[in-house]
């Protein structure tokens, strides 16, 4: 791999049970454990929230080449289940709601959503892409 393709975060302990995550451009989002109280997104939000957000981003770009939306919402959701291969999401699902001006532009977005939406599940969207194909994941210990 070249730095063309590499992606990476660092995440550092804040906290217990509180993280930070970090990418090379300087930009941080805090997430927890989800224990009782705390507010911050858990791992598995932040997961939902970057296959629809990765998604959202495919959509926004086909769609907004012909109108601005008026209203755009995604939702996904996922049941949280262990079973004996481990702790897990299944049916992913991600629900667009998307609103267009009533005008002839408006119509053009509208007409093109669904494909926008299917071209982005089927070979653009990075995240879902790579959890629907299923890719390993390696965990090592540094050395000090």
């Amino acid at each position: 791999m070249n730095d063309h393709t590499m992606r990476s975060v660092c995440i550092e302990r804040t906290t217990p049970g509180h993280f930070t995550a970090t990418n090379v451009r300087g930009g941080a989002i805090s997430f927890g454990t989800g224990a009782e109280g705390d507010s911050d997104f858990t791992p598995v939000e932040l997961l939902l929230a970057a296959i629809g957000g990765c998604t959202a981003a495919d959509v926004d770009v086909a769609t907004g080449r012909h109108a601005q939306p008026t209203g755009f919402t995604v939702t996904v959701t996922g049941n949280k289940i262990s079973d004996e291969l481990g702790n897990r999401l299944t049916d992913l699902a991600v629900t667009f709601s998307v609103a267009f001006p009533g005008d002839e532009s408006g119509d053009r977005a509208l007409a093109i959503l669904p494909r926008a939406i299917k071209t982005s599940h089927d070979r653009l969207c990075t995240v879902s892409r790579t959890v629907e194909i299923g890719t390993r994941v390696t965990s090592t210990v540094a050395d000090a």
